[in-house]
């Protein structure tokens, strides 16, 4: 049962502690993807080159521990623990939804080098999954994230976009949480990357 699989979030300041339990059995670890990010068809080389500048990520969420709400009590689910932070799998699956979702733009990271027109900044704000009909129903995951994109030859912002996804679990079972992670991420980093396409100015033949 997921209610008794839930951490307090009174716990939270005692998770850099050393376990005083060595029997217990490790927790699974999952993976979050993206890959559900919807394809955009097409062969046109890419017209703009964006520079991704590092997520930001609501620090509650950031790290390898899968956070729960329930009203205004937050829990983490016990046993279950993604594979890598969740920041930076997030981070890792923006850059594929743009090969994904905007072949019109060339998604570049620091230490890259290329001429650059833009910089993408995301900031998540939501990263979790709701218990909204208590502990024993089955959660949304929400996961929400702001956009920003700014010019760098005039550096002015070239806009900015609130995106937010829900993605309802099938059952009250962490695999199916898990899945609906990955739908819910699928979606705001499609959003994403088609938004900052759009933005983005194509750059002018030689």
């Amino acid at each position: 049962m997921i209610k008794r699989a839930l951490i307090l979030a009174a716990a939270i300041g005692l998770s850099g502690c050393v376990s005083l339990f060595p029997k217990t059995d490790p927790a699974i670890l999952y993976k979050l993807t993206g890959s559900a990010v919807a394809s955009t068809a097409t062969s046109r080389p890419a017209a703009s080159t964006v520079l991704k500048a590092p997520t930001a990520f609501t620090r509650v969420a950031a790290a390898d521990r899968i956070l729960t709400t329930t009203g205004l009590e937050s829990a983490y689910l016990a046993g279950a623990r993604w594979a890598a932070p969740a920041q930076v799998m997030f981070d890792e699956a923006l850059v594929s939804a743009f090969t994904t979702a905007a072949p019109g733009v060339r998604l570049v990271t620091r230490g890259e080098v290329a001429p650059v027109d833009q910089v993408l900044r995301v900031e998540v704000r939501i990263f979790e999954a709701q218990y909204r009909g208590g502990r024993k129903s089955a959660p949304v995951v929400v996961v929400e994230a702001k956009a920003g994109l700014t010019n760098l030859r005039d550096r002015v912002s070239a806009g900015d976009q609130i995106f937010r996804a829900e993605a309802p679990a099938s059952s009250n079972r962490v695999g199916s949480i898990v899945s609906a992670f990955d739908i819910a991420t699928a979606k705001v980093l499609g959003d994403i990357a088609r938004w900052t396409e759009s933005q983005a100015p194509a750059r002018k033949a030689a």
